[in-house]
């Protein structure tokens, strides 16, 4: 009788031929294959104990110093690969961290932080585009300042000095923070609020944030619609710096301020009082946000990255 092919076992089987192909490969003998002894085979080699890179006392601590410094997984692979250069036994992937802290040993890795979520996002799915319609006319206050008269050079990023901003608000609408996100490093600011977010107090704070850089850093601000934003006219004039307004329900448009707002959500869950956060905790908060490695930046630092920008930068 013709065995079959691997393509027709495949077929049957519901896999691909190739997976036919490898399981004859590796336990077949002397041109035979037995599926009893292949199953005896596997059992023995997965039986076979191995040693796991974070088992390593040192890697596991780097690891857990870093998750707890709020690092996602694959940033804390890349600093591993910055910290132990040529080191192939020290490297370990962001796969193999998520499954250290989701699957092996029912996360065992987990419960060995400090930090009280091991990730930040809680979802286990993304979040669908806002499917509210759009609203009727312009806010008037907003002039001319729309997001499509914004120079061209804010979008591709080539230019530093271009700013994203929104409020994050705390319990009861009765605090809030000023987050900005310079769009070229990604370096973060963030001013806590702990009374009004009127239109006035948020001005005012954002001319001491923006006018304490020096003019080649200040070129603009886009910001959701807000009304806290009302007086942008009068920020314009005190920083020369111009404000432009997204799209309504469009935060996309702001996405590298919208991305950290989702990372200070880490360190201050929904229903925070920022009334009881002291300012030493917000700048740690930024600190430790401006020292993580960036994907996006080919792992640089944005601190480090603006601090370059300083250096060079001319005070006016």
């Amino acid at each position: 009788m013709t065995r079959p092919s691997n393509a027709a076992i495949a077929r049957e089987l519901g896999v691909h031929r190739s997976t036919v192909g490898r399981e004859l490969a590796r336990n077949s003998h002397a041109g035979s294959y037995n599926p009893h002894a292949a199953h005896h085979l596997s059992t023995r080699r997965r039986a076979r104990p191995r040693s796991r890179k974070l088992d390593d006392p040192v890697v596991r601590a780097f690891v857990i110093a870093r998750l707890n410094e709020k690092f996602s997984p694959e940033q804390v692979s890349h600093e591993l690969r910055t910290a132990f250069v040529g080191r192939d036994d020290k490297q370990v992937s962001h796969e193999t961290i998520y499954q250290a802290l989701y699957v092996r040993g029912k996360g065992a890795l987990r419960h060995e932080l400090s930090v009280k979520k091991a990730l930040r996002s809680g979802r286990r799915t993304r979040r669908p585009q806002s499917k509210l319609p759009t609203r009727r006319g312009a806010r008037s206050w907003i002039g001319d300042a729309h997001i499509s008269t914004r120079p061209h050079e804010v979008q591709d990023r080539a230019v530093p000095g271009h700013w994203e901003g929104d409020l994050v608000i705390g319990r009861g609408g009765r605090s809030a923070l000023i987050t900005l996100v310079e769009r070229q490093t990604r370096f973060v600011m963030i001013h806590r609020l702990p009374g009004q977010h009127d239109s006035t107090t948020v001005s005012d704070a954002l001319v001491t944030m923006i006018g304490a850089l020096p003019m080649s850093l200040r070129k603009s601000l886009t910001w959701d619609r807000g009304s806290e934003m009302r007086h942008h006219a009068r920020f314009s004039i005190a920083t020369d710096c111009g404000v432009y307004f997204c799209d309504p329900h469009s935060p996309w448009q702001r996405g590298s301020n919208e991305n950290t707002n989702g990372l200070i959500r880490d360190f201050y869950p929904k229903g925070t009082d920022f009334r009881d956060i002291p300012d030493d905790d917000i700048a740690r908060t930024a600190h430790l946000l401006n020292i993580r490695p960036r994907k996006t930046l080919n792992w640089a630092k944005p601190g480090i990255l603006l601090n370059e920008l300083l250096t060079v930068a001319p005070t006016t």
